[in-house]
């Protein structure tokens, strides 16, 4: 009640109308004061149809739906015989799959989120959570409170089943084979769901969005289906009824207030589908106009400047994304114009989703994953965004979405037709401009190096926690995610439930349930209750590097300074590209037990372990083998039971390797991708070093020296000291030809001033050196700075003098 209270007391004037006004049209409902809580009768339902309509009755209202030729729906509805020849044609497996599907739903037989063959009972209970064995009370919706698993189970399960979305699953049976039976289970279900759920009652009301994603499917089915002489007038006049009764219902309950994210958006795009297509009704234009302004402002907000979705979720970024390409679809399909800002700000979202993909076509799925979909038109895995990045290509003939997305599924040929189809394959896949890209107002680093699918692939989260009460976040601040050799191996372990179980909910938003730190068992962040947090850790991007022979990232995070201690985790990256990873964490106090946990997808399989060694192998056949070296006082690696939800509601028990140091203050971890079949002996030791530390890496008949001076203090003058090397640098990277070799062919240097190596200087610069790539070529180098290139050759006393001389 405080919290309500204190909420009252920050909120605007707009706020407190929007809220009072919903508030009091609630109240009205419950008393049945509200015309919008019934359904209207035929009389009521044409004198809300347009004057200049033709119909005169409901009758004809009905049959005009069936003729008419506008508005235009999606390209594939404009000739459903050539779209099913080009599935045939294109996909012949496609077809058995559908029917498959379509059978089973008849059935009752239902795949819903990570749920395969669930059963609501046949006639269906629309009310039923099966998992928990709970049912939903037929109340007016705003006295449920469905949060609480104890009395509902998880809402999610009831309202996917109640999203209709595997309508059109049935719409596509129909339309190859041509069989009455998939009209008819369709007519059979809608009628019934109609019956059971009045206007405002039970818990299928209690989402807006739910109103508005139901909506969005029966708009799907009625143009599969509006040609059957099986489906009769008078369902479709029940149909149109309750469409009128639910755009009344996102008009008033639009979550402007209460969720003011995909909630929001994507109940105005409802209202655009509704409003576009269905212009018969007085208030079309109205509907339509308010989802498409809402859509338009809210993506100066839902999406930051660099293209990142502001809740810090990769799956609400994806369905964001296709929110907006469903809209363009349809501006396009009637020739509406388009605003700017939807285009460019679409570009920037799939842009993101492009870069963050895996050698493998998965996405990580940071953040929270509801499982959920806009329109389910095709059975890819839940972490496979490819589908969406392929419509991006065809709507902006983009030839490097297409080359990421790779493989053409029948899903797109549903939204952009036979024609978009053919458009598509005339367009030539490249690859994308960059490999690695910072997002640095999300905070998300991608190190790659290569797009092939054998490529390495690391994923940094260094951005916000979320936005306003972080009800999507995970505590997940600086976490990682790894594919080596194109096998993915550390992983986010996704969501898996929201109010199922809480003790699955705590975990999978933990720190201890991602690839991140802990300090003395302590988490980042702290939750409190399925949405919402006590203490949330805010991260900062201190100096993020790319260039083609290496990567760096140095980030930190404020969680842990709510503890005595106070101190600010520090996490750099260094990718030596082809190479290795080395990911070192710092604290800035000492003297604490700190848990760098690894988590692994399911599949992966430890090979063998020691106290600073472990080594796990990919999925059977893929051969590759990722090595992790970790080196702290004290510190030593433990195994642990963890699980991987690859979809929300389902989960898979997978590897965790946790590296423990009782009493330390960093952690420095090497992860060394081994391609199948390499065989040669990768060893890596720390050496003595002062000021900082320095390891030594022998791997594929090379030598390398390593050393890191620290991000604690950046500021100081301290010079890192080995047998061989003094440097100021924050991080210098040297490789020999041989570990007896004198000269190097090859070092990186980042954030200093000289370095030297076995008491002669290497390189000096009388201006810091941001930082510097060199290779030897011959007798010289070749260097590469932020300042420029030039060859040179060692040692040099005064670099910046000669970057002055080749300006002049």
């Amino acid at each position: 009640m405080k919290a309500k209270l204190q909420k009252l007391r920050n909120a605007s004037l707009a706020e407190l109308r929007v809220r009072s006004s919903q508030a009091l049209n609630a109240f009205m409902e419950r008393h049945d004061w509200s015309t919008s809580a019934r359904l209207p009768s035929d009389e009521q339902l044409m004198r809300l149809i347009d004057e200049s309509e033709s119909t005169r009755n409901s009758v004809e209202l009905a049959e005009n739906f069936r003729k008419r030729q506008h508005p235009r729906f999606f390209s594939a509805f404009d000739d459903p015989s050539a779209t099913v020849t080009a599935l045939r044609t294109r996909w012949p497996n496609a077809e058995a799959e559908i029917l498959d599907r379509a059978k089973r739903l008849i059935k009752g037989d239902f795949d819903l989120l990570g749920f395969d063959g669930i059963s609501f009972g046949m006639p269906i209970d629309w009310h039923l959570e099966p998992v928990a064995g709970k049912r939903s009370p037929l109340v007016h919706w705003s006295k449920l409170n469905y949060l609480d698993g104890q009395l509902f189970g998880d809402k999610k399960i009831v309202w996917e089943l109640n999203r209709h979305q595997y309508f059109t699953t049935l719409g596509q049976a129909y339309w190859l084979t041509g069989e009455d039976r998939f009209v008819e289970a369709f007519a059979q279900q809608v009628d019934d769901w109609i019956s059971k759920n009045p206007p405002k009652l039970g818990i299928n009301w209690a989402s807006s969005l739910e109103v508005s994603f139901r909506s969005i499917s029966w708009l799907w089915a009625l143009a599969f289906f509006l040609n059957s002489p099986v489906l009769s007038s008078e369902l479709i006049l029940k149909m149109i009824k309750v469409l009128y009764v639910n755009a009344l219902h996102l008009e008033t309950f639009l979550s402007t207030y209460f969720s003011p994210n995909t909630h929001l958006t994507g109940e105005a795009l409802g209202l655009f589908y509704l409003g576009t297509l269905l212009p018969e009704f007085k208030e079309a234009k109205r509907w339509r106009e308010r989802g498409l302004q809402i859509l338009i402002d809210q993506l100066s907000v839902h999406v930051q400047s660099d293209g990142v979705y502001f809740e810090q979720s990769s799956y609400y970024h994806r369905y964001t994304t296709d929110f907006y390409l469903h809209l363009l679809l349809l501006l396009n399909a009637n020739a509406e114009k388009v605003d700017d800002v939807i285009t460019k700000k679409l570009c920037q979202l799939l842009d993101h989703l492009m870069y963050i993909t895996r050698p493998d076509g998965t996405t990580p799925l940071f953040g929270d994953d509801d499982g959920g979909r806009l329109v389910k038109l095709d059975y890819r895995s839940a972490n496979d965004f490819r589908a969406t990045l392929l419509i991006g290509a065809a709507v902006f003939n983009r030839g490097d979405y297409k080359f990421v997305a790779g493989e053409c599924g029948h899903e797109t040929l549903w939204l952009v037709g036979p024609t978009g189809l053919e458009r598509l394959d005339q367009l030539a896949g490249s690859e994308p401009t960059r490999q690695s890209i910072g997002f640095e107002t999300g905070g998300y680093f991608v190190m790659r190096d290569g797009w092939a699918s054998d490529a390495n692939y690391l994923l940094f989260d260094c951005g916000p926690h979320g936005i306003d009460n972080c009800g999507h976040a995970h505590a997940d601040a600086l976490s990682i995610d790894v594919a080596a050799n194109g096998q993915t191996f550390v992983v986010d372990p996704g969501t898996y439930t929201y109010t199922g179980s809480k003790a699955m909910r705590d975990w999978f938003r933990s720190s201890s349930g991602h690839n991140t730190l802990t300090v003395d068992d302590e988490e980042s962040s702290v939750s409190a209750g399925p949405f919402s947090w006590t203490s949330t850790a805010k991260c900062k991007t201190l100096r993020w590097i790319a260039r083609d022979r290496f990567d760096y990232v140095l980030g930190s995070h404020d969680g842990f300074q709510r503890l005595d201690f106070g101190s600010p985790h520090f996490r750099e990256i260094l990718f030596i590209k082809k190479n290795y990873w080395v990911i070192s964490d710092y604290l800035t106090s000492s003297l604490h037990k700190l848990t760098s946990r690894l988590h692994f997808d399911s599949g992966i399989e430890p090979l063998r372990g020691h106290e600073h060694s472990v080594r796990v192998i990919g999925e059977t056949g893929t051969g590759v083998v990722l090595q992790l070296i970790a080196f702290a006082e004290r510190g030593k690696w433990i195994q642990e039971t963890g699980e991987v939800s690859h979809c929300y509601g389902s989960k898979a028990g997978a590897p965790i390797f946790a590296f423990c140091a009782d009493g330390a203050q960093e952690i420095t971890t090497f992860a060394i991708p081994e391609a199948p079949g390499h065989g040669s002996t990768i060893n890596v030791r720390e050496i003595e070093a002062l000021m900082g530390r320095a390891f030594e890496v022998n791997a594929n008949g090379k030598h390398d020296v390593l050393m890191l001076r620290g991000p604690i203090d950046p500021d100081s003058t301290g010079r890192l000291q080995t047998a061989r090397f003094v440097s100021d640098f924050d991080v210098a990277w040297v490789r020999f030809a041989s570990e007896q070799a004198k000269h190097p062919e090859e070092f990186l240097l980042v954030g200093g001033h000289n370095i030297e190596l076995d008491g002669r200087v290497l390189l000096k610069s009388t201006k810091s050196i941001d930082y510097l790539v060199a290779r030897a070529v011959e007798d010289r180098f070749e260097v590469t700075t932020s300042e420029g290139k030039l060859e040179l050759s060692l040692p040099v006393m005064d670099l910046q003098s000669l970057f002055t001389e080749l300006q002049q």
